[in-house]
């Protein structure tokens, strides 16, 4: 009995010893310093969350992140306190490992930065860049109404729509009302499905989109075209015009959401938005 009373005084004063070392450390910090890096890492974390945010890459970071501190703090706490020299081995290389992973888990939200980066526009982008694409997709869109040739638009936004458009045939052409009417000319090979712009380019044609449950709207019921408006827009950020092969009718769909029988000022306000 008199022993264990005398172990655990041991550890007990190991216990406050290792306290107030820590705390010691912790007063010898510059709190200026650690406040700073603080806020950056914050900043950088809060910057990678906010781009991926509704992607497969949200998902696989958050992830990350979870097994990169839990992997940390275990190793961590098992090499310093039982002196385990293979998981000292492992530790010395875990951050290593951890960055070749993410590497090939996050290849395309990394392909997407660079991309972005690699262009003139992501540093600066004209007013009259944006409003030409806007007058084309209007045009585009007006034409196509008036022949009652279907269309379906997408315009990509912070969310990657990359799945999707690996699913059709890349254009990476600029926006012009002549080659979506081209596109969508009834009998050309591409006609059938969406065109996917990013910005002011036609990234890709013939993308199959995922469609919402059949349903109606306001006593409307839905085509494919809209189903899959609807679908696509369910699941991401992106805008999505749509218009009716039957009635010519132009509709936007956003956040789930469709409106019908949208004018050209309201399309305008829509593509503004959307196309930044």
């Amino acid at each position: 009995m008199a022993n264990r009373r005398i172990d655990d005084s041991r550890i007990g004063i190991r216990r406050v010893q290792t306290l107030i070392d820590y705390i010691s450390r912790v007063a010898g910090y510059n709190l200026w310093m650690v406040a700073i890096e603080l806020c950056l890492i914050g900043l950088v974390v809060y910057w990678v969350v906010d781009f991926l945010e509704g992607t497969r890459g949200e998902r696989l970071f958050r992830g990350v992140i979870f097994i990169l501190v839990a992997g940390v703090l275990i190793l961590n706490l098992l090499v310093e306190r039982l002196a385990f020299l293979r998981l000292e081995y492992l530790y010395k290389r875990f951050l290593i490992a951890v960055l070749i992973i993410a590497v090939a888990a996050f290849q395309p939200e990394i392909r997407r930065v660079l991309m972005r980066i690699g262009r003139p526009r992501f540093w600066s982008r004209s007013s009259q860049q944006l409003s030409r694409t806007i007058e084309e997709l209007i045009a585009a869109v007006t034409d196509l109404g008036s022949a009652r040739i279907g269309a379906i638009i997408v315009i990509e936004r912070r969310v990657a729509l990359g799945e999707f458009i690996e699913t059709g045939r890349r254009i990476d052409a600029q926006v012009s009302a002549e080659l979506l009417k081209t596109l969508f000319y009834p009998g050309t090979p591409l006609h059938d499905m969406a065109v996917i712009v990013r910005g002011d380019r036609i990234i890709a044609a013939g993308v199959q989109l995922p469609l919402a449950e059949a349903g109606t709207v306001g006593g409307f019921e839905l085509g494919s075209r809209h189903r899959a408006a609807i679908g696509i827009t369910a699941g991401s950020d992106a805008t999505c015009v749509v218009v009716s092969e039957e009635t010519g009718v132009v509709s936007i769909s956003q956040d789930g959401k469709l409106a019908r029988n949208v004018d050209e000022t309201e399309l305008r306000r829509h593509l503004s938005e959307a196309i930044v």
